[in-house]
């Protein structure tokens, strides 16, 4: 590929990241009333009680609050990390006054932390990574992570017919909020079996636990000689 080549699919990636971000700000309001009502969602919750994300954790992409509420039952406190000023919003009007929480709104592929977590975790945030960040994305988390941190995601691989314009193959589909209008977006449909393996190969040892539907939740953290 030619450097002008390059140059091109890195603008088209960024103009398909815009779009994603522009899509979730869009579908703020409606946001909780899109949540996936599928067979496993139910697990996602319990396991992430059970992991017990206690001490100073990191929210990924916390998107309207969805997952704060949760994580503030464990953790001393959550430093919430969002793009959408708009989702943002409404996760400060979900956590109680007085909650140890911190939102945060950037760009998470130009974000760097400013500190250490003993958690690291992510709510259905993962499968919106495009596939050639896929790496770097795993080297913030690391860079994020205090030693013996620990790593709790969740996810799903849902993507429906209509969605895929580009073809089952790509990780690019279309989805439209309430008033139709329609976005682009990544979603890479991962299988808990290969989304592990391909983990352990950048040096975590995360096991990825798929559910009675298209969900499935993580749970880990660094291999000891990575």
């Amino acid at each position: 590929m030619s450097h002008s080549g390059a140059l091109n699919t890195g603008s088209a990636q960024e103009r398909l990241l815009s779009q994603q971000r522009a899509y979730y700000s869009a579908l703020a309001p409606d946001y909780l009333d899109q949540l996936l009502d599928l067979p496993g969602g139910g697990e996602l919750a319990e396991a992430l009680d059970a992991f017990r994300p206690a001490g100073s954790v990191l929210e990924l992409a916390c998107r309207p609050g969805t997952w704060t509420p949760q994580l503030l039952r464990h953790a001393s406190d959550v430093t919430a990390v969002e793009a959408s000023q708009e989702m943002l919003a409404i996760a400060a009007n979900r956590v109680s006054d007085g909650a140890q929480v911190r939102f945060v709104e950037t760009d998470l592929f130009a974000w760097e932390p400013d500190r250490r977590y003993g958690v690291v975790f992510m709510g259905c945030w993962l499968s919106h990574v495009p596939a050639g960040r896929f790496e770097s994305f795993w080297s913030l988390v690391t860079t994020a992570l205090a030693p013996q941190g620990r790593v709790f995601f969740v996810d799903d691989h849902y993507r429906t017919p209509e969605e895929l314009v580009e073809g089952p193959a790509s990780s690019t589909i279309q989805r439209r909020i309430p008033d139709g209008t329609a976005y682009r977006i990544v979603k890479v449909p991962y299988e808990p079996a290969e989304l592990e393996r391909r983990l352990r190969e950048l040096g975590w040892d995360i096991t990825v636990t798929p559910t009675a539907g298209p969900f499935f939740w993580s749970a880990g953290n660094r291999t000891a000689e990575s």
